[in-house]
């Protein structure tokens, strides 16, 4: 006749708490210190740096790596040749707090990140919108763009 441990014995409880501890601190090591690691150790900043680096971490992957968008699931709307990422305005607001079913990413990239990939997406993926943001102009833009409800 088989027996069976209690779910939570001692030694079970003990092993996995060894194999938990592994693997938070493989995460943590793998976001501090893997090149290209999206999160850092914090899990709550990317790491890229650059437009282009920040457009295929977290742009790409919906709007697809030539920026003209998809449909399927759901729609995901094309970023070259959009007339609306002319405003830098309205590129930066849906980048920092996001549209629809877009996530906003203003906790997870700092100023020059924000600014980076608001100036790839409009003088990249064949846009060649004129003028670029700072990252004074992000800060700046943070409180008040919280506050505006963008049109659907």
């Amino acid at each position: 006749m088989m027996t069976h441990e209690p779910i939570a014995s001692p030694w079970r409880l003990a092993v996995l708490g060894a194999c938990l501890g592994g693997l938070l601190l493989a995460a943590a090591g793998a976001s501090a210190d893997s090149p290209g690691a999206a999160l850092s150790t914090d899990f709550f900043h990317f790491s890229e740096q650059g437009g282009a680096a920040v457009f295929g971490a977290l742009c790409a992957g919906c709007h697809m790596p030539d920026g003209r968008g998809a449909q399927g699931a759901g729609h995901y709307p094309a970023l070259a040749g959009n007339a609306a990422v002319q405003s830098a305005d309205y590129v930066l607001h849906n980048v920092l707090y996001g549209r629809r079913g877009m996530p906003g990413f203003a906790k997870g990239l700092d100023d020059q990140q924000a600014a980076d990939v608001v100036n790839y997406v409009r003088g990249g993926l064949g846009n060649h919108f004129a003028g670029t943001v700072t990252p004074a102009q992000v800060k700046a833009a943070r409180p008040a763009a919280a506050a505006v409800v963008m049109p659907e």
